[in-house]
């Protein structure tokens, strides 16, 4: 058992002020290889998803995939209760102390055994009870959440990976999870297995992903293994206004699902193929905010410290949110031809250009979280998604039928609400979080990446004429990226301090500070 005091992963902690500190050049360093390596690990999660994605859809068809992503949401929500906030308390807790690293994720390994097999219970049981389902769904639905105990359970080591800045770590356990699991899918699938056998594979791959992630904590030379009642006690209470904050986040694809399969069933596969592109898309910002996290954690006591790490981040955020919404817009046809097919999943095309302009406020959001999470303000924020998922819910219910009835595409009734209530999150986050963590010049900011997102759209939306998916793929898509990279230079978005870190991003081992043994 540790010696230091308890609660001291309770919201708001942060380093000890007599703490050592890294130089600035360090901290820069240590962000960039953090986003480097966790970069080069989500590309190829990124593809191989994809090709599991595509693989998925083209031999269950639209109707057995709508049943699929339905699996899935109910998953992921139940593994937001499961986990308990652990994605962010528990990389928190091991950044400000190192030593604790063992008792914090051998005490989060327990918990997450202990509560899998009720959340399982429930999971089945309500999706047993919503109109249109039947026995057998609620029992995948068990099946499915029991199978995902191992990979979450290799989900918690990469959180503490992530709080001792080890993300080549994190991002070698999903890796491999990810390739395993599309080496299996594909050959079960053609040899006519259905959604029992995608089950199965899932529970093989999250095994070798433990595997995987046991071998490198040990390599690691952390601190062995243990539960400990006082950890798992900080981890309930620290984790609840952060299980707040994902279980709301979690749940709203649940509802959209069961509301859209409710009130416009045929266009459940629709939306799934489309939610899952836009997920893909949702990469970049989740390894920005991952790669700044501990960063901002111990910055948390050190307000212009803070303010200059919040400042870079948000910038960079506004540029990939920026460039994520344009490319969402230019070329949703292109990417929903490729992975699904234009012949079943065509119309995922329209919901994928109306969710553009929410992807751009969500990048925002995806920051805006990991700073009020590191500065204390989490209750507050928690109480902003919940009152989006109210605004999304029931807006889902007046604009689902609408956009039915009139262009025969009920997703598009689901992104829109959506896209709306994200912006009571964005204003929730700007009301916690601390006076000063954000300079006035991030308005400017958000301009100059709106102004760069709009010439870009003009130029390839008005002046090209129509491409190919090849000639898409292999040159528009490039074309944009360059010409908003010059677009962000010209309208001062990009900095030369940005310059200068992405230098350090493409060089990740240049001026690197001494990690902790």
């Amino acid at each position: 058992m540790s010696t230091i005091e308890p609660q001291r992963i309770q919201e708001g902690d942060a380093a000890p002020e007599n703490a050592p500190t890294q130089a600035a050049g360090g901290h820069g360093a240590t962000v960039a290889r953090n986003a480097f390596h966790l970069l080069l690990g989500q590309v190829a999660s990124t593809v191989l998803g994809l090709a599991l994605t595509s693989a998925l859809a083209r031999y269950l068809g639209d109707k057995g995939y709508g049943d699929y992503f339905f699996l899935t949401t109910v998953a992921t929500f139940a593994y937001v209760v499961v986990e308990w906030g652990q994605p962010m308390s528990i990389p928190r807790g091991v950044a400000t102390h190192p030593e604790r690293c063992g008792e914090l994720l051998g005490s989060a390994l327990g918990l997450r055994v202990a509560a899998v097999l009720p959340i399982a219970l429930i999971g089945g049981l309500v999706t047993w009870a919503l109109p249109g389902n039947d026995l057998h769904l609620g029992g995948l639905t068990v099946a499915l959440i029991g199978a995902l105990l191992a990979f979450s359970l290799s989900q918690a080591y990469g959180s503490a990976f992530r709080g001792r800045d080890r993300m080549s770590n994190d991002a070698l356990v999903t890796g491999v999870n990810k390739a395993l699991l599309l080496v299996l899918t594909v050959p079960a699938l053609a040899l006519g297995g259905r959604l029992g056998a995608v089950i199965a594979v899932q529970a093989a791959a999250g095994v070798a992903a433990l595997a995987l992630a046991a071998v490198l904590y040990r390599r690691l030379g952390a601190p062995r293994l243990h539960f400990s009642a006082t950890a798992a006690r900080e981890l309930v209470a620290s984790g609840a206004p952060m299980l707040a904050m994902a279980a709301a986040a979690s749940v709203q694809p649940v509802l959209d699902s069961a509301i859209l399969k409710m009130l416009a069933p045929a266009a459940l596969g629709w939306y799934g193929a489309a939610r899952n592109i836009s997920l893909t898309l949702y990469t970049p910002a989740s390894i920005l905010g991952q790669a700044f996290y501990p960063r901002l954690s111990r910055a948390a006591r050190n307000p212009a410290d803070l303010r200059a790490t919040a400042s870079t981040a948000l910038r960079a955020m506004l540029w990939l949110g920026a460039l994520g919404a344009t490319g969402t817009y230019l070329f949703s046809g292109i990417a929903v031809g490729l992975i699904y097919g234009n012949r079943d999943y065509g119309p995922a095309t329209l919901i994928l250009q109306v969710v553009a302009p929410g992807l751009f406020l969500l990048f925002v959001d995806m920051l805006l979280g990991p700073i009020v999470f590191a500065t204390g303000g989490s209750r507050g924020f928690a109480i902003a998604k919940m009152v989006s998922v109210g605004v999304s819910t029931a807006l889902d219910f007046m604009l689902i039928p609408w956009f039915e009835a009139r262009w025969g595409n009920g997703g598009v009734g689901v992104v829109v609400a959506f896209a709306i209530s994200e912006f009571a999150v964005f204003v929730g986050a700007l009301i916690v979080l601390p006076r000063g963590t954000l300079p006035a010049r991030s308005l400017l900011d958000v301009g100059r990446a709106l102004a760069a997102a709009g010439a870009t759209v003009l130029v390839f939306k008005w002046l090209l004429p129509p491409l190919s998916p090849a000639v898409g793929l292999l040159v528009a898509v490039p074309a944009c990226v360059v010409f908003f990279a010059a677009a962000s230079l010209a309208l001062r978005l990009v900095s030369r301090q940005d310059l200068t870190l992405f230098k350090a991003l493409i060089r990740p081992r240049g001026g690197e500070v001494a990690e902790e043994a």
